[in-house]
């Protein structure tokens, strides 16, 4: 009897049929694709960017899969570290439909603006180390989703729900085989090395430029309405339970929003929101019982903090007079 090959060690097998990829973005275990088999029919939710494209591919292999068994890409929102390598992917998938959020469908199919917008962020070699170049999908092979929409992957049947609050672009995915949502940047962020005592540890994201507290709260309430035993972070992993979760979720949502408004009008409000923002997660963790030294939170938190930082004052700068 032949012993199956042993997984690559960037794919993780998450049962029900469910394989989480890492993408090799930024850090080791910082951003997933994910990758769905049923029936022999597949799906990738999140493409994470273009230098990922051979560790999908890869994957489908791993699993002897064929590209032409994928019927969907779908990622969350069209943030590239989400859907960077969407059009280079669709490439080589014969079979396969984009499935965006319908404000994101655009970017798909002419994805310059996109590009423009990080290049004048992060610089060309930046852009040439971490996302690549982004390739247009056809627009006969994408497609714009709906909220409450259903599609078929196999035997099960998988729903989109419009997910406001990180980005308005944004949907999420419900798989009622697993009870999971696939989160993408909905349901927070929570990395493995800032877990305490094998719990893991979230916080929300609020990076630029359509962060809502309003709206995040709103979508975090409707994903619970599910009683999800299981959420698929991108960044980065399957949680569970998934109750406390989102309980820490919203209480430091409340919080990053109060210090926001009373840095509203600081002279120095990046820098200060900067600060407040990485002093909160630091308390958080220590009040979780995290024994990780302040230093190693900074370091682990770095972009986090200046993107977050970002996206309030985004926000902060839509708010009224």
């Amino acid at each position: 009897m032949n012993t199956p090959a042993p997984l690559p060690d960037f794919l993780q097998d998450l049962g029900h049929g469910i394989y989480a990829v890492e993408t090799g973005f930024q850090r080791p275990n910082f951003d997933a694709a994910y990758l769905m088999v049923d029936d022999g029919r597949a799906a990738f939710i999140d493409t994470g960017t273009g230098h990922a494209v051979p560790r999908l591919l890869a994957s489908l292999q791993a699993l002897s899969l064929s590209p032409a068994q994928v019927d969907w890409v779908i990622p969350t929102h069209v943030h590239l570290d989400h859907a960077g390598g969407a059009g280079s992917l669709m490439q080589h998938l014969p079979n396969a439909t984009l499935l965006v959020h319908p404000r994101g469908l655009r970017h798909m199919l002419d994805p310059s603006a996109l590009y423009q917008g990080a290049l004048a962020v992060y610089g060309q070699a930046e852009m040439d180390r971490s996302y690549g170049q982004l390739v247009p999908v056809p627009a006969e092979r994408a497609q714009p989703s709906s909220d409450g929409q259903t599609i078929t992957l196999g035997r099960r049947t998988l729903t989109l729900v419009d997910t406001p609050g990180h980005a308005r672009h944004h949907h999420c995915i419900w798989d009622p085989v697993s009870r999971g949502w696939f989160t993408g940047d909905s349901f927070g962020l929570s990395y493995r090395e800032l877990d305490v005592n094998g719990k893991p540890w979230i916080l929300p994201t609020t990076t630029p430029v359509q962060f809502e507290p309003d709206a995040a709260r709103a979508t975090i309430h409707r994903l619970m309405a599910a009683q999800p035993e299981r959420v698929y972070l991108t960044h980065y992993g399957a949680l569970s339970p998934v109750a406390p979760l989102a309980e820490a979720l919203l209480r430091l949502l409340d919080e990053v929003e109060t210090l926001g408004l009373a840095l509203r009008q600081h002279p120095q409000r990046h820098a200060a929101l900067s600060a407040a923002l990485l002093a909160l997660y630091q308390h958080d963790l220590r009040a979780a019982g995290s024994t990780l030294p302040a230093e190693r939170v900074a370091d682990l938190l770095t972009l986090d903090v200046e993107l977050n930082a970002q996206g309030m004052a985004c926000w902060l700068d839509r708010l009224p007079a």
